[in-house]
């Protein structure tokens, strides 16, 4: 997981190295944001929160950091409530490593929360019978 990580970390140096050169023009920009929103550098999971914290009071909350680009509390498909977990997507990897910084063991709603790197689930077996969903 480390050498993927280092890897991602390296094709984005050389991409935003093209995009400074090329002054933004191309597809390069979108390559970038793909590549960054892949990587999970600036994807942070949100644990013990609230069942009355929703998306956005989730981003509110953590906007203070940076710019967060998405804030998504997990609810459970049969009933909506939330799980007790979400995810913070910021635009920079110093604005989510700034958030873990300043929320992790922190208050929110009324219950303290844990603010760490989220780790993209490897997918479940396929479809069909007994074969699981999908990931994330």
């Amino acid at each position: 997981m480390a050498f993927a990580a280092k890897i991602g970390s390296l094709l984005k140096q050389r991409i935003s190295q093209n995009i400074i050169a090329s002054n933004g023009h191309g597809s390069l920009p979108s390559m970038y944001n793909s590549l960054r929103c892949m990587s999970g550098g600036s994807n942070l999971f949100i644990g013990s929160l609230s069942y009355a914290t929703d998306d956005y009071s989730l981003k509110e909350a953590f906007s203070t950091f940076g710019e967060v680009l998405e804030a998504k509390v997990i609810t459970d498909r049969e009933n909506g409530k939330s799980r007790g977990f979400g995810f913070v997507n910021y635009s920079s990897e110093e604005s989510a490593s700034a958030a873990i910084t300043g929320m992790d063991g922190k208050e929110l709603a009324g219950r303290t929360i844990h603010v760490s790197y989220a780790n993209q689930r490897p997918p479940r077996g396929g479809g069909g019978y007994g074969g699981g969903g999908g990931s994330w």
